[in-house]
């Protein structure tokens, strides 16, 4: 079918015809934003819209991209825009994409009025605001209507001819870096914390049987501020070791083409539980120290500190109570199956990603 006349049964910009976009968006990041870019996607796109049209938008939540590195025309021979009721096609996923070392934000082909943007590719912050940016630069690249293009976003992202239409890459400067910081973002570290739950009880038992030995008093007292956060330091790196290692979540390439790839998701990886550790830290100091001056009254603390206490020496207590219960949440990560850890570390579509890369290393096994 031509591109015209599968939109809107007639000739683009006829006065009072109808547009329709739909939204396919992987589970997960993409999927919640497409629900938020389909709410407001219409008003935008008419408030720049010169002709009578009617825009109207729908979601639809349904993961194709199997391989983040898959040919656009491939991908375009699985969504098959053109058997839709809409007239143009936007898919969302949250895997990277790359053109050798370039992260990719969207592929966009006027002749299936068809789009595949990778939210990683626009990073970890304002993610909302700049998804929004590139659907509406990619529907208006469909239409061949630069009117309906957000201003400034044509020169903000670089764009290439391509076999099957338009490449949109990630704006110039820390490009690599961008790219990270959606892919860390996609994973939802915060998730971390509720998503182990053993590690938390165990933390949490470990600080608070530390809690009633008054050598930990002392040493907390004693120890000093860089002793203290080289203690903290120390055991964040123990966790996320544990994590890595017990559960094997660090990727290793079976060829040099993999290379690359590989430390890009090890990165990720890596990032992903420092910030998920992290957080889990300080939600144990706020736990602990809730407890530390729940069940410690000064009265108690002050001949074993040899001085008055005041609410300096609870924080200080609770730090090293922290760092001790960290690493006892580390022990007790061991307690947790492989599959409970990598929903908590990794997205939707990362974690469909891995077990589709194993069960092919399998087979060729």
């Amino acid at each position: 079918m031509d591109a015209n006349e599968h939109l809107g049964g007639g000739q683009c910009g006829a006065e009072g015809e109808q547009v329709s976009v739909l939204l396919i968006a992987d589970p997960g990041t993409p999927a919640a934003l497409a629900e938020r870019i389909a709410e407001y996607l219409p008003q935008r796109l008419r408030s720049r819209d010169r002709l009578e049209r009617r825009w109207t938008t729908c979601v639809r939540g349904k993961p194709y991209l199997s391989d983040e590195q898959a040919d656009f025309a491939d991908v375009i021979h699985a969504v098959d825009p053109s058997s839709e009721g809409e007239d143009i096609v936007v898919y969302l996923t949250d895997l990277p994409r790359r053109e050798d070392t370039l992260p990719v934000v969207a592929d966009v082909s006027a002749d299936h009025l068809f789009a595949l943007i990778s939210v990683a590719g626009v990073g970890g912050v304002h993610i909302g605001h700049r998804v929004r940016t590139v659907t509406e630069l990619v529907i208006a690249r469909v239409l061949g209507e630069p009117e309906l293009m957000p201003p400034g976003a044509a020169r903000r992202f670089p764009c290439v001819q391509i076999e099957d239409g338009i490449r949109y890459f990630a704006p110039s400067g820390l490009r690599r870096l961008r790219l990270l910081s959606g892919m860390v973002r996609a994973n939802r570290p915060w998730r971390l914390v509720t998503g182990l739950s053993k590690v938390l009880v165990g933390a949490f038992a470990t600080g608070a049987i530390a809690l009633a030995t008054d050598t930990i008093w002392l040493f907390a007292d004693t120890m000093g501020p860089w002793r203290m956060g080289a203690a903290t330091v120390l055991s964040i790196v123990a966790m996320i070791l544990w994590l890595i290692l017990d559960h094997e979540l660090w990727e290793r390439p079976k060829s040099p083409e993999e290379r690359d790839r590989s430390v890009l998701y090890n990165t990720a990886t890596v990032a992903t539980l420092v910030i998920g550790v992290a957080i889990l830290h300080v939600a144990l100091f706020c736990l602990l120290l809730f407890t530390t001056c729940l069940a410690l009254p000064p009265e108690l603390l002050s001949p074993i500190l040899g001085h008055g206490v005041n609410f300096s020496d609870y924080l200080t207590l609770t730090w090293l109570l922290a760092s001790i219960a960290t690493i006892g949440g580390a022990l007790g990560s061991g307690l947790e199956d492989d599959a409970a850890v990598k929903e908590a570390a990794y997205g939707v579509r990362q974690r469909q990603r891995i077990e589709e890369t194993r069960r092919r290393s399998n087979e060729a096994g």
